[in-house]
């Protein structure tokens, strides 16, 4: 019999089927904000007119914008957007983008909080992994609240969690706190329309990823297996259906609603698997596109993890429609047939590049949580290697 407890988050409300700028501009009134600060990705603010007509509804209350936030969320260009947020009185601000815009908000607020102007401010409040044990500082929440209006799939808004890269390093590192949850999601899929097919298909991907390792977690449960599965079922219908069609608004929207789901193992406080250690690393040591990461390790991880776990590998396979087929061979069909890279090599990453890779991940305590045991760099290299 299964037993533990899960643990809800700080956040408000979740809302969809309304227009971006107008759910906006309806929660700045109820929190009784007057100086809005939007961090927007830069594509959206300067190519399209959604943060202008963001900026036009918020009216008098809209502070200022920051649309320079690059991948994988630099320490450098956080605190750069903090003290342009300081300045303007931010006392909320709004993400408007993919994944590193939302983490990167998030650690906005902290440093709006705790009064970090320096990149190197920002290090006592990073999450330190020793021997596989993740410790937390201990610190005080953002009291500036943040909405978060999604662009892509990577789900990063569900979680009390800022991946943030310190680029001295070129290490993703983890900032945790329950209070750096956006207050208010917002999930408008027209608003989606404008991000670039292999960056939704991918953090897409990132998706079925979070659904894949929470039902196949050392820690999945009732709750949580309802939840994957069903966001596997979502996201397996919805993105082949935007692939065909990106205008199709109700298979965004399904897209959208699935990655909510496949957040909630993380966000209650299950333990994912060597996929997601190792698409960190990805990330911050060798500068794979978040959702490209998961393209290239899901399957090779499933394949590496059959021995200890083929009943629960069985359950991704179901919900994928093929309850008779190895789920590694489903994953790699679906993100084959979205047209996204099935290789480190594809991704830029070289041979040369896998043994740090692999010793990197022995700083993230999700390798120590992988259903098949990894007790040291040279057990992950396997699975690189075949990823190669």
């Amino acid at each position: 019999m299964h037993s533990g407890s899960i643990v809800f988050t700080k956040m408000d409300r979740v809302v969809f089927g309304v227009p971006a700028a107008e759910a906006v501009a309806k929660e700045a009134e109820r929190l009784g904000a007057e100086h809005v600060f939007v961090l927007a990705s830069g594509t959206l603010n300067r190519e399209t007119g959604e943060v202008e007509h963001l900026q036009e509804t918020l009216g008098s209350r809209f502070a200022g914008v920051n649309d320079v936030m690059p991948a994988h969320s630099p320490r450098d260009a956080v605190v750069a957007c903090a003290n342009q947020a300081r300045e303007a009185g931010c006392d909320l601000l709004v993400t408007i983008g993919g994944g590193s815009v939302t983490d990167g908000g998030k650690a906005v607020t902290l440093c709006l909080e705790h009064e970090v102007t320096e990149p190197a401010g920002m290090e006592p409040f990073r999450t330190v992994v020793e021997n596989g044990v993740r410790r937390f500082p201990s610190f005080r929440g953002p009291s500036v609240p943040q909405i978060a209006i999604p662009t892509t799939l990577s789900g990063g808004e569900f979680n009390a969690r800022a991946g943030i890269t310190d680029p001295l390093l070129k290490l993703k590192q983890s900032y945790m706190h329950e209070g750096i949850i956006p207050r208010t999601v917002v999930l408008d899929p027209a608003v989606t329309v404008h991000t670039p097919e292999w960056l939704w298909l991918s953090t897409g991907v990132r998706a079925v990823d979070h659904a894949v390792e929470t039902l196949c977690s050392l820690d999945a449960n009732d709750y949580t297996d309802g939840t994957s599965i069903h966001a596997l079922r979502l996201l397996g219908r919805g993105l082949p259906a935007v692939k065909s069609d990106p205008a199709d608004l109700r298979a965004r929207q399904q897209c959208l609603m699935g990655t909510w789901l496949s957040m909630t193992g993380i966000v209650t406080g299950t333990r994912l698997g060597a996929s997601h250690a190792i698409g960190h690393v990805l990330g911050g040591s060798a500068g794979v596109p978040h959702g490209y990461t998961s393209c290239v390790m899901l399957p090779f991880v499933m394949e590496f993890n059959l021995p200890v776990n083929e009943s629960r590998q069985g359950e991704v396979s179901a919900a994928l429609g093929a309850p008779q087929r190895p789920a590694s061979e489903l994953l790699d069909e679906l993100i084959g047939g979205l047209g996204l890279p099935r290789s480190l090599s594809a991704v830029g990453v070289s041979e040369a590049q896998l043994s740090l890779i692999a010793e990197n991940c022995m700083l993230d305590d999700w390798t120590f949580s992988n259903p098949r045991p990894i007790g040291n760099a040279r057990e992950v290299m396997p699975i690189l290697e075949r990823a190669l």
